[in-house]
């Protein structure tokens, strides 16, 4: 099952390798977390064969997604875990032998359909297809009468994949001691994903490690879209009470609505954080305890490191000491590089944290060790 964290809300590829920066291929395209395009940025060569950088660009394929089944095609076995918008068994496609995990889709009002927030979460998975993102493979339906006979219920399940372990529960486990190898694939992937999310326009809105789920085989999948959506071109107002806690970005701590794609880049680089020490690294008991523990691991915002923060909406309910921030201090035991680019993931203000694709150009997983292979 996965760890419960505090205040859940509501709720293609090239292969380019390299290893000497100075050695330049071609000039490929940048975006910003609002989609605009930045210009050109080096690619590097291609001469070394143990460093890989993300294919680019990410164009969506065609998605794994069979149809709608019948529920009796798979044999239910044991609950995984349950959450606000349904719960989770571990299953058996009985003609394939394929071990499966089904999400019950919990519909509180069954006249009123299925949720929005589950209509938008199947939308948005049956248009994606990437090794890092989990993919819906299937819908099974389950049709019976209720308690009187005279009325039918419809039982709704989204089919994936089984996955083993998410990342929570990994790094929970004291025989997990992860090497500087698997720290920097198991970073990789989530990166991978996240960028061909974002280059898709797709806000993920829970990044945590709960959320990261990792085969036996040492393939990380992006998994729970319940409070996913598209960009909007039209710079609309969101909702803030998305992302949970622990992982929430200090704009929407401070009540953001016009935010973009640096909202998951925040939760991507707690994950860094947590994945270097071993445990969630800001765990704030509410929203103001949260943001005392950002502004002590990064600094107090001032106009400088977070322009117009005075002017958010529930800025005037903060109050805080002057921090200077602790980063260097907190994760001085940990692999330089790494903290360097944990440094410009955590950034206050959102417009200059690293996108993913920047971050997987950071020199981190261009030394040795090198990333490891999934399967090793």
């Amino acid at each position: 099952m996965k760890r419960k964290s505090p205040d859940d809300p509501e709720r293609g590829e090239v292969d380019l390798k390299r290893n000497d920066r100075s050695l330049y291929s071609h000039a490929s395209r940048q975006t910003s977390h609002d989609g605009s395009d930045q210009g050109t940025s080096p690619a590097y060569s291609t001469a070394t064969p143990n460093y890989e950088k993300p294919q680019t660009p990410l164009k969506k394929k065609k998605h794994n997604f069979t149809g709608v089944s019948k529920l009796a095609k798979y044999k239910l076995e044991s609950k995984l875990g349950e959450g606000t918008f349904g719960e989770v068994h571990k299953g058996t496609n009985k003609e394939t032998g394929e071990i499966v995990a089904l999400k019950r889709i919990l519909m509180h009002h069954e006249k009123e359909g299925i949720p929005i927030t589950a209509v938008r979460e199947i939308k948005i998975l049956k248009q994606l297809n990437h090794p890092n993102v989990v993919p819906l493979t299937d819908m099974a339906i389950f049709r019976k009468k209720d308690e009187s006979g005279r009325r039918e219920q419809t039982e709704v399940y989204m089919v994936f994949p089984y996955m083993d372990h998410d990342l929570a529960g990994l790094l929970e486990n004291p025989s997990a001691n992860l090497s500087l190898s698997h720290i920097k694939t198991y970073f990789q992937q989530l990166l991978k994903g996240t960028a061909y999310l974002h280059h898709n326009k797709i806000l993920h809105r829970d990044i945590k490690a709960a959320n990261l789920l990792i085969d036996n085989k040492g393939i990380l999948q992006i998994a729970d879209f319940g409070l996913a959506r598209g960009i909007e071109e039209d710079g609309r107002d969101y909702t803030a009470c998305v992302v949970t806690r622990w992982y929430r970005p200090p704009e929407l701590l401070l009540g953001e609505r016009k935010y973009t794609s640096a909202i998951d880049m925040w939760g991507v680089g707690c994950i860094l954080g947590e994945i270097l020490k071993g445990r969630p690294i800001l765990q704030g008991t509410d929203d103001m305890d949260q943001l005392k523990r950002i502004f002590s691991l990064v600094g107090s915002p001032t106009e400088e490191t977070m322009p117009g923060w005075k002017d958010l909406p529930d800025a005037n309910k903060v109050h805080f000491d002057h921090y200077k921030g602790r980063m260097h201090i907190d994760f001085d035991d940990c692999d330089p590089l790494a903290v360097d680019l944990l440094s410009k993931i955590l950034v206050l203000d959102p417009k200059k944290r690293l996108t993913a694709m920047d971050a997987l150009d950071h020199d981190f997983f261009f030394t040795e060790p090198a990333p490891a292979r999934p399967e090793e």
